[in-house]
């Protein structure tokens, strides 16, 4: 997953959601090999104990895997797609050509922010001017003679160039403690400036909070 300077927006990964899924092996033996793709993954969505049924009916080797979510903007792969739009229960696959089979055991959601950013890299600028440089942003932003897009494209220097400055929904939590705290006291639309060690971040609320 690319992450450039979201580094300086993101901390440090939670709990927010928690994916747990069962990967069966498909390459072990016992009673699955009489058994096609498709039978399998009826009969591991129909189990009550998928695990146990894998170990002792399928007699096949699985893993019992956990993968959090901390940004449904972006996603590292197969399992963080998964774990985001999958249903509980459902198996997937096969995948590994054609070497495992994944289903979703449970999931625990966590409430997401929709943030919007323009970063100015106090390593690029001077925090001097950094700091009027913002206030010249939020001004013409607020005025209406420019939009956020715009000035993402003008001025930002981080990874979020690339999507006109929206960094998707974010878990709360996910955030630096500085930008946290200023998220949970705004409203959908708002701009505010943040700084951090890295540099100012001007950041839009662009939705309210959703699990």
């Amino acid at each position: 997953m690319p992450r450039f300077h979201l580094n300086w927006l993101i901390c440090i990964m939670k709990q927010w959601i928690l994916f747990i899924a069962c990967q069966v092996l498909l390459t072990a033996t016992g009673s699955a090999q009489k058994q096609t793709i498709a039978q399998l993954k009826t009969e591991l969505e129909k189990s009550t104990n998928p695990p146990l049924y894998v170990k002792d009916v399928l007699k096949k080797k699985f893993i019992l895997d956990t993968v959090l979510i901390f940004s449904t903007n972006q996603f590292g792969g197969v399992r963080d797609s998964i774990a985001y739009r999958g249903k509980v229960g459902k198996v997937y696959g096969p995948y590994d050509k054609g070497r495992v089979l994944v289903q979703v055991l449970a999931k625990s959601m966590g409430s997401f922010n929709r943030v919007s950013q323009i970063f100015l890299d106090t390593s690029i600028y001077t925090k001097r001017f950094a700091d009027s440089l913002a206030g010249s942003i939020v001004t013409r932003i607020n005025s209406g003679s420019a939009s956020f897009e715009d000035m993402v494209m003008t001025y930002s220097t981080g990874a979020e160039l690339g999507r006109k400055g929206d960094l998707g929904w974010l878990a709360a939590g996910s955030m630096l403690p500085a930008i946290e705290k200023e998220m949970a006291k705004r409203k959908k639309g708002e701009i505010f400036k943040v700084w951090t060690t890295s540099g100012l971040h001007i950041l839009q609320k662009t939705q309210n909070p959703k699990q």
